[in-house]
């Protein structure tokens, strides 16, 4: 059995209750109004933004599930996994301005505004089902990291990793999310960019290890272009439509700051992907030497880590995996809870407009609520590549058309918004069946649903243009109604 990880142990439990901190203070000094609850009251500025936008695409899955691939099949070119999220970056900073003028707070807000309140509810329960699934699926990879390090049951670390989750997104807000993504965002690069020098200086230096690695692991494209172009548009689809990104624009300043906001985190992004790769290629050169490595690489960058590198640096590392992960599922969290209060709970559960402050409290308590399912679901023991696959599909889609081209095309239709959706998840659902969740025909089924809804959308337009159906209502306020929502969130 390994021994408890001491070093490790102590940086990663001081790392918790500094993000319990960071909840409380939020939460007592900042927190004045549903607006600074829900969207950091939009005044974040462009390394606020540009970080939690970074954190939240930096997950499990892109660190040690990165490690994983390039252990793997994947080699070098696991690089890739990353690097396309931060090319898909590049155009979403075109839509990130108009995201920030909608001065909405959830996607089926602006699909409400645009195509009515069937595709709105619609929308929000496929949000929230999907949100469900990506929170359990994070707790569950931070409880492993903390299972391991302590050598205390995976069961307990479950209880503990959501307890934390709840408590500091819940007392402080879309403002403590922020603050504390950027902590784990600079804990991730940092950690990593410290780590893997040292890893790979204590194992014998990169030339030494690159010798024992096939030469086709060391291709930078050996997965493929067909495979990279359609992980770009995954991502791009995936963040055009996913309701973390959505918000953390709704939180900028303004226009400039989101758009800037996500040209940076291309950079930041692109800056890290390169780190848990190397760590993967160098377990997988070294595999003979390193005890206790998985057969599949799995634990490939921490039992690299652990045995070339000091302590210190393996609690950073630790730190960072959790950072990964925790980034993600706290924001999963906050935008669930959000989503059910603005677009479920006061449009169709709730006559009238609660007072401010009673939203917030209500807000809280989804927060809880939600959390304790979500660590509920984690307990299954469902694989966590399968929740996230079926997750980011059924819950970007259908939603991609609707609300992407209805922020872009003024004389769209009511029927086109609606049907987009309808179109766009059956063809994910069917595509995900053919496919198992992955590439089909070159095509995965994210992207696949997404084209059907674009498809449906155009088709649908161009057939009521010739009809002389009337455009929708706009996803922007009028000066007037904007006017009067600042009034409001500043008060």
């Amino acid at each position: 059995m390994m021994e408890v990880q001491v070093a490790p142990l102590i940086i990663v439990v001081a790392y918790l209750l500094g993000m319990l901190i960071v909840g409380f203070l939020v939460g007592k000094l900042k927190i004045k109004s549903s607006a600074d609850y829900m969207v950091a009251g939009r005044r974040m500025g462009l390394f606020m933004v540009a970080f939690s936008l970074s954190a939240n695409n930096v997950g499990g899955g892109s660190t040690t599930g990165l490690a994983q691939k390039a252990f793997g099949s994947w080699g070098m070119s696991a690089v890739w996994y990353v690097l396309a999220a931060a090319v898909a970056m590049i155009p979403l900073a075109f839509f990130a301005p108009k995201i920030r003028r909608t001065m909405a707070i959830t996607i089926p807000e602006v699909i409400g505004r645009r195509f009515g309140r069937l595709a709105s509810s619609f929308t929000a329960i496929l949000n929230i089902l999907a949100l469900f699934c990506l929170t359990s699926s994070q707790i569950a990879a931070s409880a492993s990291v903390v299972s391991t390090l302590t050598r205390i049951p995976l069961n307990v670390c479950l209880l503990i990793s959501g307890l934390v989750v709840i408590l500091y997104t819940t007392l402080g807000g879309m403002i403590a999310d922020q603050i504390s993504d950027m902590v784990q965002f600079m804990i991730i690069l940092l950690g990593l960019a410290i780590a893997t020098p040292i890893v790979l200086h204590d194992a014998g230096g990169w030339q030494a290890i690159s010798e024992k690695l096939p030469a086709a692991q060391l291709s930078i494209d050996r997965i493929g272009w067909v495979v990279i172009i359609g992980y770009i548009f995954n991502y791009f689809c995936t963040f055009l439509s996913g309701p973390e990104m959505v918000s953390r624009f709704e939180s900028a300043k303004d226009e400039k700051t989101a758009r800037n906001a996500s040209l940076l985190s291309a950079v930041l992004m692109a800056a890290m992907a390169i780190f848990p790769t190397l760590l993967g290629l160098a377990a997988l050169a070294l595999k003979d030497n390193i005890p206790g490595l998985a057969e599949n690489g799995s634990n490939s960058m921490m039992a690299v880590t652990s045995l070339y590198a000091p302590a210190w640096i393996t609690g950073l590392v630790s730190a960072a995996i959790i950072s990964a992960t925790m980034s993600s599922a706290d924001s999963n969290l906050l935008c669930m809870s959000t989503m059910f209060i603005q677009d479920i709970y006061l449009k169709l559960l709730h006559k009238g407009q609660p007072e401010d402050k009673k939203i917030i409290s209500i807000t809280r308590l989804c927060n809880v609520i939600f959390c304790l399912i979500a660590m509920a679901i984690s307990f299954l023991g469902i694989s966590l590549v399968t929740m996230n696959t079926f997750a980011f599909a059924i819950r970007c889609a259908g939603p991609f058309a609707a609300y992407g081209l209805g922020l872009v095309v003024p004389r769209a239709t009511k029927n086109s918004g609606l049907l987009s959706i309808l179109s766009g998840t059956i063809g994910v659902i069917i595509w995900q069946v053919l496919s198992g969740g992955g590439f089909y025909l070159g095509i995965l089924p994210v992207v696949f649903g997404c084209a059907v809804g674009v498809i449906t959308f155009y088709l649908v337009n161009l057939i009521e243009w010739k009809r002389g159906v009337e455009a929708a209502p706009s996803a922007y306020l009028s000066a007037e109604e904007k006017a009067a929502l600042i009034a409001k969130e500043k008060a």
